[in-house]
């Protein structure tokens, strides 16, 4: 009889990282929905809310709601970037061990190589992770300067001169539009990673979002960094106890 090789568990993902993970797809399902609808409003009436529940300005607001949530959701997430080792994501391009890792992960993904070695937060990963945000960047702005169009004062002229400097109101509909869509093509590749990773190598990928933990066989390539940044955020919250103590004390 065979026996099972026992894996290890890793506490990756905080309980910040993982409500606004789910807080951003709840929103941006919203937004891509509510989106469609503004664009092309089939079946929903253009009359006036008073007259029609399901109008483009009842789904425009809507729209505007989840654009606010979606919003607060990626400050928090930068939020959670800066006190939470494990919620650091994005990638380490300043290594070179990231661009060799990167190209063993795209070759296993592309079913080239049976197995790429173990990581917390692979390469691939990171490098979706750091496009996602920089088209959420790219989409929040677009969105607010076409919503500024209709106000005055700070945020009219903060945004408002996007317009501007972008070639105009109809090129910044266009951006936001496309880079929405780019931003769909990616969830869709972010989904089938997950899947794909939890079905073959059975390291808990897609429980992770709700768990915070992973099971690896073998020390994942990343654990040190994890354990490092750990390490420090340990030093300083015992220094900061300290500090309080001390202050305590006096």
């Amino acid at each position: 009889m065979m026996k099972k090789q026992k894996r290890r568990i890793y506490y990756v993902f905080s309980p910040f990282l993982r409500i606004f993970h789910w807080t951003m797809v709840a929103s941006l399902l919203a937004l891509f929905f509510t989106g469609l609808l503004i664009t092309k409003p089939v079946g929903v009436s253009a009359m006036e809310p008073t007259y029609s529940t399901l109008s483009v300005d009842f789904i425009r607001n809507i729209h505007l709601i989840a654009a606010f949530v979606f919003t607060s959701s990626i400050m928090l997430r930068i939020y959670g970037f800066m006190i939470n080792p494990g919620d650091r994501l994005m990638p380490r391009v300043w290594e070179g061990s990231f661009y060799k890792g990167l190209f063993q992960v795209a070759l296993h993904y592309m079913f080239l190589k049976l197995q790429h070695p173990p990581f917390l937060r692979n390469p691939m990963a990171r490098l979706s992770y750091g496009g996602f945000y920089a088209m959420a960047f790219i989409e929040i702005v677009t969105g607010f300067a076409m919503y500024a169009m209709d106000f005055s004062g700070m945020g009219g002229f903060v945004f408002g001169s996007v317009n501007v400097s972008s070639g105009g109101v109809f090129m910044v509909h266009l951006i936001h539009h496309y880079v929405a869509w780019f931003i769909v093509l990616v969830a869709i590749g972010h989904v089938y990673m997950v899947v794909r990773a939890d079905v073959m190598d059975g390291e808990g990928e897609a429980s992770s979002m709700f768990s915070g933990i992973k099971l690896y066989k073998h020390r994942p390539m990343d654990v040190m960094e994890l354990e490092q940044e750990a390490h420090t955020k340990e030093y300083w919250d015992a220094l900061k106890r300290q500090q309080w103590e001390d202050g305590k004390n006096v």
